[in-house]
């Protein structure tokens, strides 16, 4: 079983308490040992979330999870929502106590009422587990996670575990790439090592994104985007009766086999769009690929890409494609796949970039990729994953609600970012 110390393992900074709290709140926090609140703080693990050692901890941490619920488990928190460094509250006491139980925050931390530096790492920790902006601040999204029950948190882990075993039972190669679905995230891996890590824009829950096993074959870099023809049926077929110009604004051609079509030509009243083939010229600061597309085989017609939203990045609520995947820090996401293909130093890569023109890259040694789904993992540092089952796959119905997350950015604005 993972020990104690190794589960409060961490490196979150701390964060002083600012100066409007009272000198009492200030002597009262001082009291306290601050060896133990630096043990909270969370890493950044080097350890790929699909890999044999994230199985072997996540089996661990069933274990450790179970010793949990036969104490009894944890309490919901009530009356906590909105408190922050400085508040002082009866609730901030149970508060404590539940980071104390999965290890977010140490015992020494003591019973105090006073929402102090402590507490705020601890949630600092807990939100950095389960995929929630680290603000300290006990927001309802925080509170939601809080309050699954622990036989939940359990089952899920036991879920985790068995699409590990598969995925991982033949072994990995020593260079791959993962997309986790439920996290919104791309994790590069080299030597059993994590290179990069990329926040993801994934698949609406009404248009997911498929679970798939491929290889990264070649990069496209300023290219064309040719719009799906669900698209054009769900989205741009309404946008254009609404805005009669919206496609000569965002550079979106029509046509009809080589003919190209004016927008006036076309009755958007009626289905006859459907028949016509739509494609955006390059251009990073308007094209719906950004600067460069991934090219991915697989049935599902998926791929990843760039973005001119990047404010997406920056939301704990990333489920906004049509089922491909964004990728933040594309440029990092690129050197990497082209790292063994001649001439494609970044140099050239950010070059090809600035260029504005379409050219083509094709990987000399094509690079697998997993697009998979886990909602929890564990990794050898003790510290255990949680996430949304945005797509309701663990079979758990509404014991784990779905947070009330939404993009910053309106969803109209967003349609033609597949």
């Amino acid at each position: 079983m993972l020990s104690r110390r190794a589960l409060l393992t961490g490196s979150l900074a701390l964060i002083l308490t600012p100066a409007t709290v009272t000198m009492a709140q200030t002597q009262a926090e001082w009291s306290q040992n601050y060896e133990a609140v630096s043990r909270t703080r969370v890493q950044r693990t080097s350890t790929p979330m699909l890999s044999a050692e994230s199985l072997a901890a996540t089996e661990q941490m069933i274990e450790y999870y179970r010793n949990i619920a036969a104490r009894g488990g944890w309490q919901p928190v009530q009356g906590v929502q909105g408190l922050r460094v400085g508040s002082k509250s009866p609730a901030v006491v149970a508060l404590r106590q539940r980071l104390i139980i999965t290890g977010d925050l140490d015992p020494a931390a003591g019973e105090s009422p006073i929402f102090d530096s402590y507490v705020e790492a601890g949630v600092r920790r807990f939100q950095a587990r389960h995929g929630i902006s680290s603000t300290g601040t006990m927001t309802a999204t925080t509170v939601t996670a809080m309050n699954v029950p622990v036989d939940i948190r359990i089952r899920q882990l036991e879920i985790n575990v068995a699409r590990l075993r598969s995925l991982v039972a033949g072994g990995m190669p020593n260079r791959y790439v993962v997309a986790n679905i439920p996290a919104a995230l791309v994790e590069t891996v080299e030597g059993g090592m994590v290179h990069t890590r990329h926040a993801a824009g994934v698949g609406k829950i009404d248009r997911q994104s498929p679970l798939l096993n491929s290889k990264v074959v070649e990069v496209n870099f300023n290219p064309f985007w040719t719009v799906p023809a669900s698209i054009i049926k769900k989205d741009l077929i309404p946008k254009m009766q609404k805005e009669p110009n919206y496609l000569t604004d965002n550079k979106i051609r029509i046509f009809n086999g080589n003919q190209e079509l004016s927008p006036s030509q076309v009755n958007w009243f009626s289905d006859e769009a459907t028949r016509y083939r739509f494609r955006q010229d390059p251009g990073g600061e308007l094209n719906s690929m950004g600067f460069v597309r991934i090219n991915i085989p697989n049935q599902h017609g998926v791929y990843m890409h760039d973005t001119p939203s990047k404010g997406i990045f920056g939301d704990d609520f990333r489920f906004v494609s049509s089922g491909c995947i964004r990728v933040q820090n594309v440029r990092d996401y690129i050197e990497f796949l082209l790292k063994d293909t001649p001439g494609w130093s970044r140099e050239q890569i950010d070059a090809a970039f600035k260029s504005g023109e379409r050219i083509d890259a094709r990987l000399s040694q094509p690079v697998p990729i997993h697009w998979i789904y886990m909602t929890a993992w564990a990794t050898p540092d003790g510290l255990v994953q949680f996430r949304d089952d945005i797509y309701n796959k663990d079979g758990l119905g509404s014991s784990i609600p779905v947070a009330s997350r939404t993009p910053t950015e309106p969803d109209e604005e967003m349609f033609l970012q597949n």
